[in-house]
């Protein structure tokens, strides 16, 4: 940890903020979105976002689910067994459902950031890792719930 701050205080001694100083631009153009739907303001349906991080201090997973009125529930957790990135997010998508299962949600809109997830479940990609299969499974049952 120090050599990494030591390297930051050296890089920030040879690159002093002067009056030429333009701070970076932060649009990103969505060149990497898969879908956009537009939902209209009026309907009934939950929204939901999840996420799920793997790194070496541990695996955690989260989940939102926002009410069509605008209420916010949130939800985070850290799994206690190993995971791969993978298996964590669909451990957050599938907590994510069950509080919408729990909230007796009839109409839920599910947003994530899991290319993987979004493409399986929508019947674009197979699912051929043996330690996904299940989870596929999970989702393509809650599915018809």
């Amino acid at each position: 940890m120090a050599i990494k701050a030591q390297a930051l205080a050296d890089h920030l001694a040879k690159n002093p903020v002067d009056d030429e100083y333009q701070p970076l631009s932060t649009y990103f153009p969505d060149e990497k979105v898969n879908s956009i739907e537009m939902t209209s303001e009026d309907t009934n349906a939950w929204k939901m976002f999840f996420d799920g991080a793997v790194n070496a201090k541990g695996i955690g997973i989260g989940a939102i689910l926002i009410s069509p009125t605008g209420q916010q529930y949130p939800a985070t957790t850290r799994l206690r067994f190993f995971y791969t990135n993978n298996t964590a997010e669909y451990e957050a998508c599938i907590m994510g459902m069950d509080m919408a299962i729990n909230q007796d949600v009839e109409e839920l809109l599910i947003m994530g950031d899991s290319d993987l997830i979004i493409r399986q479940a929508q019947g674009e990609w197979e699912t051929r890792d043996v330690k996904i299969i299940p989870y596929r499974c999970v989702n393509a049952m809650s599915s018809l719930l």
